[in-house]
């Protein structure tokens, strides 16, 4: 892979450091702006611009996994649930109100 820019930077005691100026334009970020930092298998690290979205990489795998299922097994990958389960989640549920449009109390994590 030929190279169309190269520039240092010197990491900090605290692991921070600056991303030069030409790095930056070519990524097209400035101050405030987002950049992922990804380590391939033979530990080279590549650096781009994030995108709005960033995924997961364990749901994507998981939904490209249950992609290919359902393709195999068109019939049998996706069944409704169970009569006896669905009694047994409203039983569990009871008259709880849940409103899913409401804001979370507090702070979230993933």
């Amino acid at each position: 892979m030929a190279a169309l820019l190269k520039e240092e930077s010197t990491i900090t005691a605290k692991g921070q450091t600056t991303v030069p100026k030409a790095v930056r334009q070519a990524l097209g970020v400035d101050y405030g702006g987002r950049i992922a930092f990804l380590v391939d298998d033979e530990l080279r690290v590549y650096v781009e611009k994030a995108t709005e979205e960033e995924s997961d990489p364990v749901v994507d795998r998981f939904l490209r996994f249950l992609a290919h299922d359902m393709t195999k097994h068109p019939g049998t990958s996706v069944v409704p649930l169970p009569a006896t389960l669905q009694d047994r989640m409203a039983v569990l549920v009871g008259d709880i109100d849940v409103d899913l449009d409401a804001e979370i109390d507090g702070v979230v994590a993933l």
